[in-house]
């Protein structure tokens, strides 16, 4: 209380004597008369000012120190408790403790509790999964026995992977190899549930490897994203355009689009108009990651960027389709996204007939009416091959990819000619659009990350960026080889229906069991 009175009486002092001095100062301005000159009561109040200063200098800046040197000490607290006690993204600060899970699952299923809230006011993924899963079973009345539940670290994709989770579907993660691709040895791993896939695409690794091994050659990296935008009139539009592929624009585009990211960096804008609706494609390298979350930020400040130029622009969508992502497409087929890879092998007329059961000639002549003719009588866009996307899918759940991009991901076409005076087989496989990373979404999972690291792939690279998803791209493309080169020889051989009645006929467990 004495504190607080001697602290009136210094603040009272300290307004009266910066009144009287102000008052005086302007008099002395208004008289023109010298401000040096000081007289003996204006002398004393700037002492009682400067000791006014001081003390509450003091005063306070001992105050802010304590108080900021006990806000240090709770951050620190703060920062343990929250260690221990394990909070989450979006978990409030005062939480209320439910310990009883009946009560939480009642109110789940009465709809007094969102599902999708039980995370952050249990505090507890697993818990909250469980709680989610039982109330899911009595609001359908269906049960969800031998969906697992347990063996999964329910925190790692909290906010990134998968939301309202009540288990996980297991899936059979296969090896075929070793692949010899580019001097190098690679065991590839495949989740899948079709039978034969893997022992097919074993077989051809192993036709490649006594054969030398494949080559493969990477002629484009870049991801795309596409906004539409929309104007007035298509002369406006047809304006954006041009000054967007004006090549002395190109520098300034970029930086602004370059600021997003360290990796990120713009390669080409392409632009197609369809009335006064521009599309802009803009494709840009992307590091070790994915790269679509990367490209959709460097995209949208190069669009608030040209705001400035074109204020009459209408942003329709930060997607506009001419990405295009997830979507068979031609832009794809002809320009590429993602990783561009070619992949090569010759396989010599003895591994062909040993290994692979068939004939250099019936092999040529099934790709031509098979892979080319049979998928253009289809009208196929992109799919002339022969199960491209069965080993991309397998590959992509293993190393965890986003198994949509499955889609132009396996875009390809398959060759095949009679080299070396018509006895050796040349085989290849071009993929223009294999969208991979090796950060990001599903890859920091502990069994996707196991596969990763089985391919000597996991993470970024620190020495070169991108080259750990560029080298997954590779191995796509060369299981891809693979599994073309031993489906295509067992339909020639007539071993499909064989095979596949071997390996993928179904069996009925629950009758066994």
């Amino acid at each position: 209380m004495a504190v607080d009175t001697r602290n009136g009486i210094f603040f009272s002092v300290f307004l009266f004597v910066v009144h009287y001095l102000v008052i005086r100062w302007r008099d002395k301005i208004r008289n023109s008369t010298p401000v040096q000159l000081v007289t003996v009561s204006e002398m004393a109040a700037i002492i009682v000012f400067v000791g006014s200063c001081i003390y509450h200098l003091v005063y306070f800046g001992t105050t802010l120190v304590h108080h900021a040197h006990f806000s240090d000490d709770e951050e620190v607290e703060e920062t343990k408790n929250h260690v221990e006690r394990k909070d989450f993204v979006n978990l409030p600060k005062e939480k209320t403790v439910i310990t009883d899970d009946e009560e939480v699952i009642q109110a789940v299923v009465s709809g007094k509790t969102p599902s999708y809230s039980l995370e952050s006011k249990l505090g507890d993924c697993k818990r909250a999964a469980f709680i989610r899963r039982v109330a899911l079973e009595r609001i359908t009345g269906k049960s969800l026995d031998g969906l697992p539940l347990e063996g999964l670290d329910y925190e790692s994709i909290l906010g990134q992977c998968c939301e309202m989770p009540v288990g996980y579907v297991q899936i059979p993660v296969g090896i075929a190899g070793p692949l010899l691709l580019d001097g190098k040895e690679f065991s590839v791993p495949m989740a899948t549930t079709e039978g034969c896939l893997v022992a097919s695409t074993n077989r051809g690794f192993k036709a490649i490897h006594i054969s030398g091994g494949a080559t493969s050659i990477l002629l484009k990296d870049g991801m795309t994203r596409a906004p539409v935008v929309r104007f007035a009139t298509a002369r406006r539009a047809a304006d954006l355009k041009f000054f967007l592929e004006e090549p002395l624009n190109f520098e300034t585009i970029a930086s602004v689009f370059n600021k997003s990211s360290r990796f990120g960096r713009l390669q080409t804008v392409r632009c197609a108009i369809a009335g006064k609706n521009l599309y802009i494609r803009f494709t840009c390298s992307t590091g070790d990651a994915m790269g679509m979350n990367m490209v959709s930020k460097g995209v949208q400040n190069v669009l608030e960027y040209l705001q400035s130029d074109f204020p009459d622009m209408d942003v329709i969508g930060i997607s506009g389709n001419y990405c295009s992502d997830k979507k068979p497409a031609a832009v794809n087929w002809i320009e590429g996204r993602g990783k561009s890879v070619v992949c090569e092998a010759i396989i010599p007329e003895e591994v062909v007939k040993k290994v692979l059961k068939t004939s250099v000639a019936s092999l040529v002549e099934l790709n031509i009416l098979k892979n080319l003719t049979g998928s253009a009588m289809a009208g196929a866009l992109g799919g002339f091959n022969a199960h491209a996307s069965n080993i991309v899918s397998a590959v992509f759940l293993a190393t965890g990819q986003d198994p949509a991009q499955n889609i132009e991901s396996s875009n390809c076409i398959t060759l095949m000619e009679a080299v070396n005076g018509g006895e050796d087989l040349h085989v290849s496989v071009t993929m223009p659009s294999i969208e991979v990373g090796t950060i990001g979404g599903g890859t920091q999972l502990a069994s996707q990350s196991a596969c990763l690291n089985l391919l000597g792939v996991k993470g970024a690279n620190k020495e070169w960026a991108g080259s750990n998803a560029r080298q997954l791209a590779k191995v796509v493309a060369a299981a891809v080889l693979a599994g073309e080169l031993s489906l295509m020889s067992a339909i020639a051989a007539g071993q499909l229906v064989k095979s596949h009645m071997k390996y993928n006929r179904s069996k009925d467990v629950s009758a066994k069991t």
